[in-house]
């Protein structure tokens, strides 16, 4: 890859989520399935109402088929509240076991991928305040109107941060590194967001990073495998959520770039990464990715695979086959 420029800058078609209510999403839905997934972890104080508020407004309708929580290690009431809201509660520790039970936020998408059942998966942070289904609805919006649509990733506005772009390690780091090394994904406006979703097939073809770095690897072997005409970005207008300071942003700021340097030049990044800060412990950043899931299904994964390691090119035709149902069925 070389740096980017307006002519290599490709732009996703950008939607606004006020373009797909209920009612359209249930004309266009036929007879695909869709579920929610949240990732959680010690979100007691917001999974219950984000959970009841999707069961109301897109479960009941018939928009969404189920809606599932991963807990990721939790020590307060997360699972919980969760259940006692109507969601379908995993524990991340229980799924996959033979990966062993660490945690980490792209290590529980990639679990909830597994446990969750629907055509269509959409994914939403579970810390928002003030939530409303428009985040589901947005996302869900452009996979149930257009068949050519295989992915898609949400945008917003957030009142805590200066600007409409992305937060700080989107700018700082994000945004310069595949500005060198992905110029073709510069339109995505903020490619670190949480809400996102798109066809199952597709997911399942690719692998997860299990930090951090999730969402943008995501981006970029998506896009490697499948093509970026296939991606949307949806305006979800306005998010409130923590503003972390600086020193928790490093560790995340850190497994970005990991995610995209490595995905840039393989074996470029080392698996360990010492985060050295002044006046604190060193902190600890591994780089470790999960096989796509439809090399597991047909017994093809017994375990992890090494830092770097691509699927094989057996996992890859047993992805590239199912993926490829999507538009011949």
């Amino acid at each position: 890859m070389t740096s980017g420029s307006a002519s290599s800058r490709a732009s996703a078609p950008t939607r606004r989520h006020d373009e797909f209510p209920a009612a359209t999403l249930l004309d266009a839905k036929g007879r695909q399935t869709v579920s929610v997934c949240l990732p959680a972890r010690n979100e007691a104080a917001t999974v219950g109402a984000i959970v009841a508020a999707i069961r109301q407004d897109l479960l009941a309708p018939g928009v969404v088929d189920e809606i599932v929580v991963v807990d990721d290690h939790s020590s307060d009431a997360t699972a919980e509240e969760a259940r006692r809201a109507g969601a379908h509660v995993v524990h991340a520790a229980d799924v996959l076991t033979d990966f062993g039970r660490g945690h980490g936020k792209g290590e529980v998408l990639w679990k909830s991928l597994h446990v969750s059942r629907g055509d269509i998966v959409v994914w939403c942070d579970a810390d928002i305040r003030d939530f409303d289904v428009r985040f589901v609805r947005g996302v869900l919006g452009p996979l149930l109107t257009d068949p050519d649509c295989y992915f898609v990733k949400g945008h917003y506005h957030r009142p805590e941060a200066e600007g409409t772009g992305g937060g700080r390690v989107t700018e700082l780091v994000a945004r310069p590194l595949l500005s060198m090394f992905f110029p073709e994904l510069c339109g995505i406006i903020q490619p670190l967001s949480g809400e996102y979703g798109g066809r199952r097939a597709m997911l399942e073809a690719v692998p997860f990073v299990c930090g951090y770095g999730v969402d943008v690897g995501l981006l970029i072997d998506l896009s490697r495998r499948f093509g970026f005409d296939g991606i949307a970005q949806v305006d979800l207008d306005v998010r409130h959520h923590r503003n972390r300071p600086l020193d928790e942003l490093s560790p995340q700021a850190t497994a970005v770039a990991q995610t995209i340097l490595e995905r840039a030049h393989p074996g470029l990044v080392d698996q360990r990464v010492d985060l050295i800060r002044p006046d604190r412990e060193d902190t600890a950043v591994a780089f470790t990715e999960r096989p796509p899931i439809a090399s597991l299904e047909r017994g093809r994964a017994p375990g992890p695979k090494p830092r770097g390691t691509r699927a094989s090119r057996d996992d890859e035709g047993v992805a590239d086959q199912a993926a490829s149902n999507i538009f011949t069925t």
